[in-house]
């Protein structure tokens, strides 16, 4: 499969590409490493007019301490420079181990943190070839108002596969938008939208150009499956943090991914280990709990029994992991 034809704009600085971006509006595409969206151009899922690059931008490749401990991380970091850093292995192995899960080696040698973040959601009836793609009718991600997923939808039901994003928001991190209004900081969390089109707050005309990981004393785990590693998006992945002792702790996170159009925050198994403590029976209770509250099972890349069941196990095996670093 050959690339369309599109104009290449390499970005100096990064108001060179904001400039870029406002002045092209919906026909551009942000490129940095390109990993993913290269071979979408090429099966004709995305065709811009314009590629903005932005690989040359020292400002969004830095990794830098800041005063107050924070951890700022620019969107613009290779995955493997992200691994390799020592102050994110010491400090944050869950979320060392969830960039290590993304893709290949080969992968990760030119995909970024941002991009990672921004993945495009993916669904079985969409990311195939053009040719297979018009045998059917289209749906929400192509040209029509449908989903072949959930027939009743309003709304596009792919997946966001993102690995990055539940180990960062279970450290409850922050992005940096820039736009011509300037800056905006917002959790990772309020990012995501859960809509497979419109998946991500981000405005037509603005950027991701960092990401802020705070210190605050959480411990956390990373937890993902994929069928052939390396090589296939996450059947089901999950990112949990604790801080405080295991027995009497002062907060918790719990994340799900790859099981709809956005991560997932488990409130309600959050609770219940909040009052609880980390014990086996509360462990077993949130790990059922978490399975119940999924709602309709939309990935169809596994059957959605066996999404309940690894969800069930990803959890349960997680947390007691998460248990044992405590003590």
């Amino acid at each position: 499969m050959q690339l369309p034809r599109f104009e290449y704009v390499r970005a100096a600085s990064l108001d060179e590409g904001l400039a870029a971006l406002a002045k092209h509006g919906a026909d551009a595409k942000i490129m940095s490493g390109g990993s993913d969206l290269l071979v979408n151009m090429k099966m004709r899922l995305d065709t811009p007019r314009v590629l903005i690059s932005l690989g040359g931008i020292a400002e969004l490749q830095d990794i830098e301490e800041l005063p107050d401990g924070v951890l700022r991380i620019g969107a613009g970091c290779r995955l493997t420079d992200v691994i390799a850093h020592p102050g994110v292995s010491a400090r944050f192995p869950a979320l060392r181990d969830a960039v290590a899960a993304v893709g290949s080696r080969h992968v990760r040698n030119i995909g970024t943190l941002g991009g990672n973040l921004c993945l495009e959601t993916r669904c079985w009836y969409t990311n195939q070839s053009e040719d297979w793609r018009k045998a059917r009718d289209g749906c929400f991600k192509t040209d029509r108002e449908a989903c072949h997923v959930i027939k009743t939808a309003s709304r596009c039901h792919a997946i966001n596969s993102s690995d990055t994003a539940p180990a960062l928001i279970a450290l409850d991190a922050s992005v940096v938008l820039a736009g011509p209004a300037g800056r905006r900081t917002v959790k990772v969390l309020d990012f995501y939208r859960d809509d497979g089109v419109q998946h991500t707050i981000l405005a037509p005309d603005e950027l991701l150009v960092a990401i802020l990981v705070p210190d605050d004393g959480r411990r956390a785990v990373f937890a993902k499956l994929a069928q052939r590693v390396g090589l296939d998006y996450a059947a089901g992945s999950f990112a949990a943090s604790l801080r405080g002792p295991a027995d009497a702790p002062e907060a918790v996170r719990l994340v799900l991914n790859a099981v709809g159009a956005a991560p997932k925050a488990l409130t309600e198994s959050e609770r219940l280990l909040m009052a609880s403590g980390l014990t086996d029976e509360a462990i077993e209770a949130a790990a059922l709990g978490a399975r119940q509250s999924l709602g309709e099972v939309t990935n169809l890349f596994t059957p959605s029994g066996f999404k309940r069941r690894l969800v069930k196990a990803l959890i349960r095996d997680a947390l007691v992991t998460l248990r044992d670093q405590t003590a």
